[in-house]
């Protein structure tokens, strides 16, 4: 074996580390310069008496800094909240394997279900219950989850006065993650007789 198993799961972590150390850049308004073979960390805080980064040096930023930039930072909104709910359901359902084991398909059925208990807005987790009691999760393939948690979307979507997506269309509008070597299926791991591990 050539490569490191870890490699794509380093190679992918290095890609997100980079998108955040721009977006946190884009933040506090500093510069952010990447290359192909940067290996700063994202971000260090470091034990010096330093109140900000360098000029040269935006790697190590105080907490103050991310925070206190002339920018006003304000909490998520509700709307806010359930768009970004939505992109990751639908980014998971995207990945999802056309044959899931059944522990995959227990997950992705508890993860509603935490999500109808959890979710930060009561009356969104009481509205999913609902949601979930008359329409049970189906998870028995890509195409039976993508659709089905459209069907859902639409039904949310329909309750709020919001346009209705159409749902043949779901591949195409949230379709796999572009990622090296596989590196965002949705995988267990192989213990040591073969098997997946779930």
């Amino acid at each position: 074996m050539s490569e490191h198993p870890f490699q794509a799961v380093f190679q992918t972590f290095a890609k997100v580390s980079n998108s955040v150390q721009t977006h946190l850049s884009n933040l506090i308004g500093q510069p952010h310069h990447t290359s192909p073979t940067t290996k700063a960390p994202l971000i260090s805080v470091s034990s010096s008496s330093k109140v900000g980064p360098s000029e040269n040096d935006s790697t190590h930023l105080q907490p103050q800094d991310i925070i206190y930039k002339g920018k006003s930072a304000t909490p998520v909104t509700k709307e806010g909240l359930g768009r970004a709910t939505w992109t990751f359901l639908h980014t998971l359902a995207a990945q999802y394997p056309d044959n899931p084991t059944r522990q995959q398909k227990k997950d992705v059925k508890e993860l509603m279900a935490i999500l109808s208990r959890m979710y930060p807005c009561k009356e969104c987790a009481d509205h999913f219950s609902e949601i979930l009691r008359t329409n049970p999760v189906q998870a028995g393939s890509h195409a039976e989850f993508s659709q089905w948690l459209c069907h859902v979307h639409n039904t949310v979507n329909r309750s709020l006065n919001k346009v209705v997506f159409p749902c043949e269309r779901v591949d195409a509008r949230w379709g796999k993650l572009e990622c090296e070597h596989r590196a965002c299926d949705v995988l267990g791991s192989t213990n040591t007789f073969g098997y997946k591990t779930y």
